[in-house]
């Protein structure tokens, strides 16, 4: 009898005993809230603050160019259709001509500082990311973790393996400013340097209009 209660304790001892190693060497699974690190590090709040500004400088900038376009389109419109289907003279026929420039220019500027402000978010971004891999990493490793997940890539999870407040704690420390600017032109074959992009929040463009034709 003493043999079985002996046996059977062993065997429960044995069941328990992984469960208890797992326990002690800490969660396998960490999270971190990816959204609560882009926007509260100290840092990613003034370079942020900063975007937001470019950002309505360049809706600004849209809006003024959209006024000009529909300043200067309009009485030519007006004068194009007077004609009833007869061809410009030379006179209206330039200043046609003249406002399809203007209208080119516009969209011309309106797409290069799109893929200005483009390139800036993701420079921002990059920043951000050279910091914040190899400090999950050195997180991951002092708690004895296997894998660190984005906190909204999870059903569910416990706010003890929860490492957003110490991945802000060392990202601060870490990454004292961020710079918003474009991203660094890289080195092209052949080439001295290529223009780069990133994604990012495009500017707005002029509306589109029926051009004045001449017909």
């Amino acid at each position: 009898m003493n043999r079985k209660l002996i046996g059977t304790a062993i065997a429960a001892l044995a069941l328990a005993a992984p469960a208890v190693a797992w326990a002690q060497s800490g969660p396998g699974v960490l999270v971190v809230d990816i959204d609560r690190v882009n926007t509260e590090c100290n840092a990613c709040k003034v370079a942020i603050g900063q975007f937001q500004g470019m950002m309505q400088q360049a809706q600004q900038r849209a809006q003024a160019l959209r006024t000009q376009l529909q300043t200067a389109g309009a009485p030519l419109q007006t004068a194009v259709n007077a004609l009833n289907g007869k061809p410009a003279d030379a006179a209206l026929q330039a200043k046609i001509t003249a406002f399809q420039q203007q209208e080119n220019n516009a969209n011309v500027e309106l797409n290069n500082t799109q893929q200005r402000l483009q390139s800036i978010g993701a420079n921002m971004q990059r920043q951000v990311n050279e910091k914040l891999g190899p400090i999950a990493d050195n997180i991951l490793k002092a708690r004895g973790a296997s894998v660190v997940l984005a906190r909204n890539a999870t059903l569910s999870n416990a706010d003890s393996v929860d490492i957003t407040n110490d991945v802000l704690t060392q990202l601060n420390a870490q990454l004292p400013s961020i710079s918003v600017t474009p991203l660094p032109q890289q080195p092209a074959a052949g080439a001295a340097t290529a223009p780069a992009a990133g994604p990012a929040t495009p500017a707005p463009a002029p509306a589109t209009r029926k051009k004045p034709s001449g017909r």
